[in-house]
């Protein structure tokens, strides 16, 4: 059965098109397209193996880069059907949304854009859309993946003015401080809560955070305390997957309700009236809103700043800068599969970041010890 969607959702005869006309899909939406061209290529597949909090390597029961686009899509499409938004859109841009994201992380992305910082620095979310518009190399007619005016816009979460002004239209509301699709706000949102709460699992699982640490939260220590009245005697396992289970729910809960009395309000009755607007229409409430901030400000702290953590990052930012280095001052280290590394310096460096950010975790950490003894490889 084929959803309704409200007047302010985005369509395919709303929609600005793709870059490149096709003909239409038969028996699929355009955003069915999208979402299985993102699914079938390269960058999507190495997604596997790249991190999110803990190097690829370091376990198999964390998550990776892909399993986060999942559960992003996943509190995505719930939410969108709850607010008649595209839900085909909605999903293939939660799980576009990293395919631009370095090797180790916000680690490996802080790396790279120090090591282009002369060359206009690397930014992920902006290299996401490279990705799709540019490097992907799969179809006869075009470069990329020749996707939907919203599927890009909602990848290009954020732009420098300088980059918007490059952009032209997909640039264009960075520039008028204007809103993106409420598909794409949404994504952005249903991001915030997927990291957040897998973080706590995988960070607890870890043993870097602990359980006396999430109680200092209200809303974690709330949820608790209703989970073991609910559930007296169940064992402490599955206990916790229970309680981060219900407390993202009540997030996402939240989102709904004050994200439908957000919309009711304003009453946009098209997608150009939401893009018009100055302020996002999908949001929390602002209670909810502090119990948000307080949870990224313990998972900074307690997690990303703890210092195993740490010692990874610096790891990564160290194989990183290496590999940047070494292929940017020896042209025979540059893979024969990759063509001619390009001569000039600004091209040379953009040619190395593409490279880097598309390599996996494992195969950055074994190129890097293959470039410390001079060996050529074949490329991810």
């Amino acid at each position: 059965m084929t959803a309704v969607l409200a007047a302010y959702a985005v369509t395919e005869t709303s929609s600005h098109g793709r870059q490149l006309a096709e003909p239409p899909p038969r028996w699929r939406s355009q955003f069915q397209r999208d979402r299985d061209r993102i699914i079938h290529c390269s960058a999507f597949r190495r997604l596997e193996y790249k991190t999110q909090v803990f190097v690829n390597h370091e376990g198999d029961m964390f998550r990776t880069r892909l399993t986060h686009s999942i559960e992003v899509a996943q509190i995505a499409r719930s939410v969108a059907r709850a607010l008649q938004l595209n839900e085909d859109l909605v999903e293939a841009i939660a799980l576009a949304h990293d395919l631009g994201h370095t090797p180790f992380g916000h680690a490996g992305q802080h790396a790279l854009n120090a090591c282009m910082q002369q060359f206009g620095g690397f930014e992920h979310n902006l290299h996401s859309l490279r990705v799709v518009d540019l490097l992907e190399q799969r179809y006869p007619d075009f470069p990329g993946l020749n996707l939907m005016f919203d599927t890009r816009e909602g990848i290009l979460k954020h732009c420098s003015h300088e980059n918007a002004l490059r952009l032209g239209p997909l640039g264009r509301r960075f520039i008028d401080h204007r809103q993106p699709s409420l598909e794409a706000q949404l994504a952005n949102v249903a991001d915030e809560i997927a990291y957040n709460h897998h973080d706590i699992d995988d960070g607890l699982r870890a043993n870097l955070l602990n359980i006396e640490q999430m109680r200092a939260l209200p809303l974690f220590r709330s949820t608790e305390q209703e989970t073991r009245a609910r559930w007296p005697g169940c064992d402490e396992k599955r206990l916790r997957y229970t309680v981060i289970r219900e407390m993202l729910n009540r997030y996402v809960i939240d989102l709904i309700e004050h994200s439908a009395a957000a919309i009711a309000a304003k009453r946009p009755a098209s997608i150009d009236e939401v893009r018009a607007m100055n302020t996002p229409l999908i949001a929390f409430s602002p209670a909810m809103r502090e119990e948000h901030l307080a949870l990224k400000r313990l998972l900074r702290t307690a997690l990303y700043e703890h210092p195993q953590v740490l010692g990874m990052a610096e790891r990564s930012r160290q194989i990183v800068t290496a590999l940047f280095s070494s292929l940017m001052t020896d042209g025979h280290l540059w893979p024969g599969n990759r063509g001619e590394l390009p001569a000039g310096t600004r091209e040379r460096a953009q040619a190395v970041a593409d490279y880097l950010a598309g390599m996996t975790d494992r195969y950055a950490i074994s190129e890097h010890a293959r470039l410390q003894h001079g060996d050529a490889n074949q490329g991810p």
